[in-house]
């Protein structure tokens, strides 16, 4: 009896051993297709997020532009509008201090130009207004300066609805 169970454990035994390899090599061949596979989709995302457009990319492309644009600007010098001489006490002297500023906006068209005609009083008044609240020591510096012509020039074009004014250049400036 023990030779028979060890006969059919030995009939058996081929018969197992002969289909193990056919499975082992089934499953070898599909975690090969498996991992191909999925290297593949990585390969391809990669190369899908390469050709997007990156936050980064965007970033740098703007700032090129903006140099671009900056660039052309510096080269073009629009007309030219005269405002009347400013004269305003500077903020913190108890009126001790004097300010005397002739200025011009510089605009690139004709109907920004009438705008500004028609809304001088109103241009004057924030004018003043921004004057007058600078003290001695905003304006001492150059920097000073030029924050101030920036403050005129980005809150007048706040309110302008034909254009916008390009920069504003003092032609006389005196303070006592």
């Amino acid at each position: 009896m023990a030779e028979e169970n060890a006969a059919a454990a030995g009939g058996a035994a081929p018969e197992g051993k002969g289909s193990k390899p056919i499975l082992l090599y089934a499953l070898v061949v599909l975690n090969m297709l498996v991992v191909g596979g999925v290297g593949a989709m990585l390969y391809l995302g990669k190369k899908k997020e390469a050709a997007q457009a990156t936050i980064d990319k965007v970033v740098e492309g703007e700032a090129q532009a903006q140099v671009e644009d900056k660039a052309k600007e510096d080269q073009f010098v629009g007309q030219m509008i005269p405002m009347e001489t400013f004269y305003v006490n500077l903020a913190g002297n108890r009126g001790s201090r004097l300010l005397k500023v002739n200025m011009e906006f510089e605009v690139e068209s004709d109907k920004l130009r009438d705008e500004i005609d028609k809304r001088k009083p109103q241009i004057r008044d924030l004018v003043i207004l921004t004057l007058s609240s600078k003290t001695f020591k905003d304006l001492e510096t150059r920097q000073g300066k030029e924050n101030l012509r920036d403050e005129i020039r980005d809150t007048i074009n706040a309110f302008l609805t034909k254009g916008k004014i390009k920069s504003v250049h003092f032609t006389e400036f005196i303070y006592n």
